[in-house]
């Protein structure tokens, strides 16, 4: 039983953030029933619903939310649940009839959860974007990548991700707590563009000391120092070496053969050429796996750069459980970890309206209702 075992949540179908932040409240035992639409939408990239691990642990009801009779199934469903998450444009839920307001007349304890790019309000708030656009307005875009060079996207884990789908778990998590002691609840306005900036707020502090250029490409932790860098070893691979604090910094020389007293300091920005330009010297002259090998057991600060399917294959990884196998498919666990409440391992991504019938009845719909609304094309 998960530390959120109890919890109720209504889920209205999305991508990216919305079914991430599901996943995170369902790995940890949130019962969630996420409401699927009876004909799929066009989400651009095809596959088997059974292989959108992010749709894992929860159980699927397909409904026409423009149906006559969905928005009584949708409030019998909410008036029941804790929470509701929806990543729709602003405004749809409320011409679907199923907005704030009409819910939390319905059930004042609601919390309902709003994930959009950019927010519920201000100039952009209707504006189309995917995470590159909303990582691109906050500064976090610009500062990522090589200098001269291009911004390189980091994959959609900064916006999506963390700025989106983590942080509309962690404020609805906040909100149900609050409302747990007043017994009224609110709406969690989850705008990616206000995670991603609450993000930066450890950069933002090192600019105002003038510590962080805009520049990018020639800081301390954008790849701009040496000694916080992926390098190319002899075999074509990758280790990527961080030791910012200077006991680390003279055990990574030692290790690599290089004498303090013949290079330039580790914080003298015109030294870092030649030091970048030494230390890419050093790693080509052994394989990765030679150097986490020689590299064992010393404070240095370096680790090997696996590709997806060594990190499945890594020791570590391998002996903190970090991966757990769902219907024969190896893919992340749930985390955080817990000393009491360990969760179970999450059900397999349901397939839409895989379980409409029991879903339905174990909220408390009859199945003469159920029935009904099959037969009228409300459900399937």
């Amino acid at each position: 039983m998960g530390p959120l075992s109890g919890l109720k949540i209504v889920e209205f179908a999305g991508i990216g953030p919305t079914p991430f932040c599901a996943m995170m409240l369902a790995d940890m035992g949130a019962d969630i029933v996420r409401l699927d639409r009876i004909e799929p939408a066009d989400l651009g990239m095809k596959r088997d619903p059974r292989l959108s691990f992010t749709n894992r642990g929860r159980r699927s009801v397909a409904i026409d939310l423009k149906a006559p009779r969905a928005v009584e199934v949708a409030l019998r469903l909410i008036d029941q649940a804790d929470a509701v998450i929806e990543g729709f444009r602003p405004g749809v839920m409320e011409r679907l009839g199923l907005g704030p307001d009409v819910c939390l007349a319905s059930n004042p304890r609601l919390v309902y959860g709003r994930m959009t790019g950019w927010g519920q309000d201000g100039p952009l708030a209707q504006v189309v974007g995917h995470d590159i656009n909303f990582l691109a307005l906050t500064g976090a875009l610009h500062s990522i990548g090589r200098k001269d060079q291009p911004p390189s996207p980091p994959l959609n884990l900064v916006a999506d991700l963390a700025g989106g789908g983590a942080y509309l778990a962690f404020g609805i998590l906040c909100a149900v707590l609050e409302a747990r002691h007043s017994g009224v609840g609110q709406v969690v306005d989850g705008a990616i563009v206000d995670g991603v900036a609450s993000l930066l707020t450890g950069v933002y502090g090192a600019r105002a000391a003038g510590q962080w250029s805009d520049e990018r490409g020639t800081n301390y932790m954008d790849g701009g120092a040496p000694w916080y860098d992926s390098y190319e070893t002899a075999d074509g691979k990758f280790v990527a070496i961080g030791p910012v604090e200077g006991r680390f910094y003279a055990e990574l020389l030692s290790a690599l053969g290089l004498a303090a007293d013949t290079l330039p300091s580790q914080h003298d920005k015109a030294g870092w050429p030649e030091l970048r330009r030494q230390f890419s010297k050093a790693f080509l002259r052994k394989a990765r796996d030679e150097w986490v090998a020689v590299l064992k057991g010393r404070d240095v600060c370096v680790a090997p750069v696996l590709d997806l399917g060594e990190a499945l294959q890594d020791p570590h990884m391998q002996a903190r459980g970090s991966y757990v196998e769902i219907d024969g498919l190896l893919q992340p666990g749930p985390a955080p970890r817990f000393s009491k409440s360990a969760p179970e391992i999450p059900s397999r991504p349901p397939i839409p309206g895989e379980h409409t019938d029991a879903a339905l009845a174990d909220w408390g719909f009859s199945s003469t209702e159920i029935v009904a609304l099959r037969a009228d094309n409300t459900i399937n």
